[in-house]
Order: C-alpha cells, then structure tokens, then sequence
C-alpha cells in the first residue's frame, strides 16, 4: 500500500516508520521542513514540504494512487480539511483524521470521515490505570454507547457455550485469550478455565450484563 501522512511531528513520524517496517510505501507532508528530521536517516519515503489540503502538495506526495491517507498534524482544522479534500476530491477510501476536541469528532464522523479523538481516548486509558480493575471498559465508541469490555470467565460459566453466555448477559463475545493465544469464538465455542473474554456490550445495560455473566447460566 501507499500511504500519505500529514504531520510529522510524534504520531506522524511513529506511523511513518511503523508502516516502512510493515513493507508499505509512504509520503509525509508538513510545514515546516525541520521536522522531517524525525523520520530518521533510515527513512526511504517521500517528504514534501506544504499544507496538507493543498492540492498540488497532495499530488506530489501521490494521493493520486494512494490507497490511504492520514492526517495527524496538530490542527483540528487542518487535519479535517485535509481529510476531506482525500476522500472527496482524490476518491482515497481509507482516510482517518486526528481530532482533539471529541465534540468535533462526533461530528465529522456523521460526515463520514473517521477520526481518532486523542484527548478522550488519552483521559480514558489513564483512568483504567488509576481506577481499580475491571472499573472502566477497555474501549469506548465516539458515541459512548458501545464499549469492550475484558473479563476472566467465572468458574459458573465453564463448560458452556459462548451463545449460551451472549443470550443471558445481552453481551457479544468478540474473541477470546486463551493460554496466551487469541481465538475468535463462535456460538459453539465452549468456555474453558482461564479464558479472557472480550465482550462488547452497551453501555446503558453494562450494569445488568456483568450481573448475568457472575450469576452463571440459570441451569447451573
């Protein structure tokens, strides 16, 4: 894949050397040349000096035939912009655009353009380090409705079937970590001891879910 990046400050650069290291091509744009040092002497992409939403700064960066673009500069404005003018006039499907305000985010996701809300998802992930476990989700949706959640399985619920779970806790078993390896369960899957489950679940039931799932099965 090529893919183009706007920004090349921390994100910008990580995710730059990142995808070199995958075997995909990449091109960095930003303002201001210096920061390009960031990339490192190893670095084989394209750098091009300009603003991300400029059309001519675009192309030379290859937009014309990438397959993804990303623009994780510090600007709100910019990186919205500039995600934007990707998807709608070079036809790029892949387009994700770093937010800091979540309010904006929401917006421009019903727009179409995902987004990454760093301070949200910042706040969040400190939370989980600070509150006692299993206190906050894992993960949360822009929306907040949906959320992940991350649970040893209980002693009550081994030896049954994933779907038998799912339909008592109104929760979606997405994978499971099983003696250090993921697995992705299926309704048949039997839970077995020491599983770590993933589950997705709403969060206006995430009170009721957790009770169904320490309860166990109702023929237990």
């Amino acid at each position: 894949m090529h893919i183009v990046i706007m920004g090349c400050g921390r994100v910008g650069s990580t995710l730059s050397r990142s995808l070199e290291q995958r075997g995909h091509t990449t091109a960095v744009i930003d303002s201001n040349p210096d920061a390009f040092r960031r990339l490192g002497p190893g670095f084989t992409g394209i750098t091009v000096t300009g603003m991300g939403f400029d059309r001519e700064v675009l192309i030379k960066a290859g937009i014309e035939t990438a397959d993804a673009f990303a623009a994780v500069s510090s600007g709100d404005n910019s990186n919205i912009i500039s995600a934007r003018v990707a998807r709608e006039q070079f036809k790029v499907e892949n387009v994700v655009a770093r937010i800091y305000d979540p309010g904006r985010a929401e917006v421009y996701e019903r727009l179409g353009v995902p987004t990454v809300a760093t301070v949200p998802w910042a706040a969040d992930q400190v939370l989980r380090r600070l509150v006692p476990e299993d206190a906050e989700p894992a993960w949360r949706d822009q929306t907040g409705q949906v959320r992940l959640d991350q649970v040893y399985a209980p002693f009550s619920w081994i030896g049954h079937r994933v779907a038998d779970l799912e339909i008592a806790a109104d929760v979606r078993v997405a994978f499971i970590r099983r003696l250090g390896t993921g697995i992705i369960a299926r309704p048949d899957t039997v839970i077995q001891e020491g599983d770590y489950l993933s589950l997705f679940l709403l969060e206006s039931t995430a009170e009721s879910s957790h009770a169904a799932i320490e309860a166990g099965p109702e023929d237990s």
